[in-house]
This record gives structure tokens, C-alpha cells and sequence, in this order.
């Protein structure tokens, strides 16, 4: 297997020292490069073409939701992996909105970080548990009963009858905005995996996102499930 490269962005020189440690510990990814700002992370992504850029939002010329953009817009193949200590709402949402592929928090431990950046790389979406928890929190929010629980139902109706998705379809979108993989989704609905990322790929596309983690957004947003 090849090593993955990894571009960080991050503007504390100790913690991109801890880092590079990490990586070249851990046998399968290699640092292409570091920058310590976000204009020149952007620079550098688009001339490294890393596999994953792992991204830190308060940075100085530009912040980390801005480079996300600037690079998703350019080059969507290029995974983005925010690492940062901010977990406000505005935060999270504003950066997962932006085209990031996860979300992970700088108390992660080694393994965390290696598994959230082989995750993404692959096309997985990865949020670490306290912002999975926000997000689950907003999903329940919107979705909880009220007095005006039947307008809610039609709000929802609505959505769907808007992006045209199906019963399934909804079924397993509520899945991903939990954090199931392809397989697990596949267990969990009795359906083989083969179907499971069909329904996946048909669900971005209705949805007009190109990964989970904006699908997860657009549905929290539009109150899908």
C-alpha cells in the first residue's frame, strides 16, 4: 500500500512538530508539507495534490473554512480533514458546509488521528464523537415533537417531495447522518453492500453534495430525518 500524503496546515510550530512524530510513526503516511497559514495551505494543496489535508481553522491571512472552500472548489478530489479545538455550532457547520470530509478534535490521541485521516482519504466521512453528538443533537432538534409537529411533517414532505428522495432512501440517510459506513448500513438494513452504496451515491446526487458529511449538513438543514 502507498503512503498516504498529508498536508498540514497549522500555525503552532509545536504542534506540527508533535505531528510529523506521529506520521512518521506511523509507517503508511508521509507529511508533503506543512504551511502555517491558510493562504499558503491553499498554495501548497493545489501544487502538492496531498491525498488529505489536514486543516486547522483559527490560522492568520486566512482561516481555515475560507482555504477549505478555496481548495474543494479547485480540486474536490483533495480530502480535507479539519483538526482543530473549536467545537461551536457556527464553527462545525460553517466548515462541513464548506466541503470538508471530517471533523476532528486536537485532544484526539494517535490513533484517532491516523484512523480519521486513513477514513476521509477514503472517502469516509469522519466526525469525531463530540461533534457527531452536536450534530445528532441538532438532527433530534429539528425532528423532536411539538405542538406544531404536523407543519413539521409537512416541512419534511415537502423536502422530500423536493430532492426526490425515496422511503429507503431516507431510511439511509438517517444512517449516515449517524456515522454508519457502507457496510454497516448494509447489516443494518438487511440489504447487501452493493445496494447499500447505491442508495449512498444516489442520495449526493439528489441531494447535489459530493460527500457524506455535506449530506449529513443537508439534512440537518432541510430536516430529512
Amino acid at each position: 500500500m502507498d503512503c498516504l500524503k498529508v498536508l498540514l496546515v497549522e500555525d503552532h510550530k509545536m504542534v506540527r512538530l508533535g505531528l510529523s512524530l506521529v506520521f512518521e510513526n506511523s509507517g503508511d503516511i508521509k507529511l508533503i508539507g506543512e504551511a502555517e497559514d491558510g493562504k499558503k495551505g491553499v498554495e501548497l494543496a493545489l501544487k502538492l495534490k496531498p491525498d488529505v489535508v489536514l486543516m486547522d481553522i483559527g490560522l492568520p491571512e486566512m482561516d481555515g473554512i475560507q482555504a477549505t472552500t478555496l481548495i474543494k472548489k479547485t480540486n474536490p478530489d483533495i480530502k480535507v480533514l479539519i483538526f482543530t479545538s473549536r467545537e461551536s455550532d457556527d464553527d462545525v457547520f460553517d466548515s462541513l458546509s464548506a466541503g470538508a470530509d471530517g471533523y476532528i478534535m486536537k485532544g484526539a490521541n494517535e490513533e484517532q488521528m491516523i484512523n480519521a485521516i486513513k477514513a476521509v482519504a477514503e472517502g469516509t466521512a469522519w466526525l469525531d464523537p463530540a461533534i457527531a453528538r452536536l450534530v445528532l443533537s441538532n438532527v433530534r432538534r429539528y425532528s423532536s415533537p411539538s405542538s406544531s409537529s404536523s407543519s413539521a411533517n409537512v416541512n419534511k414532505n415537502s423536502s422530500k417531495d423536493l430532492y426526490g428522495l425515496t422511503d429507503r432512501e431516507l431510511e439511509v440517510l438517517a444512517l449516515i447522518v449517524e456515522g454508519m459506513n457502507n457496510t454497516q448500513i448494509a447489516k443494518k438494513l438487511f440489504i447487501t453492500l452493493s445496494t447499500a452504496k447505491a442508495h449512498v451515491h444516489s442520495i449526493l446526487q439528489k441531494l447535489y453534495v459530493s460527500n457524506r458529511t455535506q449530506a449529513t449538513i443537508q439534512a440537518v438543514k432541510e430536516g430529512l430525518v
